[in-house]
Order: structure tokens, then C-alpha cells, then sequence
């Protein structure tokens, strides 16, 4: 990820969020966005053959985040709401971490991750762990 000065590269340790990558049952890559306590705060929508395209979809993610569209829908289980992220063709790119019960939560996530997403563009190494 690009750097733009001190006080942005500093952002992520302020707020203690971690990008990890996770390995599926069949041997595909996606991301996951971690919050300092732990949870997780969104989740790649798609799956992919390397780690190595995997970490640059999320950079992509960051740096594009203007392109990109979103909203608030019912959760494809049923019974809550979930938020989704999606490019101009329709493919979605990432997903609230959770289902949540009330729509006024689900929305207050999303907006929340949108306003984080620009910071997270300008930090380097340290939210991948890598300080």
C-alpha cells in the first residue's frame, strides 16, 4: 500500500486493525479485516488461487474504494442484515463480517468501515502485521 507521510502511515496501529489472510478447504485465499478487540470487521466476498492476489485485492479495495458501490440486505441465511461492497459489474468484493439483527446496526457497520477504508489505503506493512 502506497504511503502519503507520517500521520497516515501511522493509522492502523492506532486503530489496532490487522488484515489477515485465511486458507479454505480447497486451498483458496481470502481476507479478513480485524479490529484491536478481536473481531472481525469484514470479509473478502470472493476467494482466490494466491495469497499474493488475495492481499491485492484488498489494496485494490482501499485505493478504489471511490469506484466502488455498497449497501445494506437482507442476509442470503435469512433473519438479519448484512452489508455488501461491490464493483460497477455487479461482482461483490467484500461483506460485513456478521449478520446483524437490526438494520440501524448493519448500517452504522457499513458506514463505519467506509470512513475507515481511505485510512486504511495509506498504512503500510503494520496492517499486515509486518512492522
Amino acid at each position: 500500500m502506497g504511503q502519503s507521510g507520517g500521520a497516515a502511515r501511522s493509522a492502523a496501529p492506532v486503530l489496532g486493525m490487522r488484515c489477515l489472510t485465511d486458507l479454505d478447504e480447497e486451498g483458496r485465499y481470502g481476507w479478513r479485516l480485524v479490529a484491536s478487540n478481536g473481531r472481525p470487521v469484514a470479509v473478502s466476498a470472493a476467494s482466490y488461487d494466491t495469497h499474493a492476489r488475495c492481499r491485492a485485492a484488498f489494496v485494490r479495495l482501499c485505493e478504489r474504494h471511490t469506484d466502488i458501490a455498497g449497501g445494506i440486505q437482507h442476509s442470503a441465511e435469512g433473519g438479519g442484515w448484512v452489508w455488501v461492497l461491490w464493483e460497477t459489474s455487479g461482482r461483490h468484493l467484500a461483506r460485513s463480517a456478521r449478520m446483524y439483527e437490526r438494520h440501524a446496526t448493519c448500517r452504522s457497520s457499513y458506514e463505519r468501515f467506509r470512513t475507515m477504508v481511505p485510512e486504511l489505503a495509506a498504512v503500510g506493512p503494520e496492517l499486515w502485521g509486518e512492522t
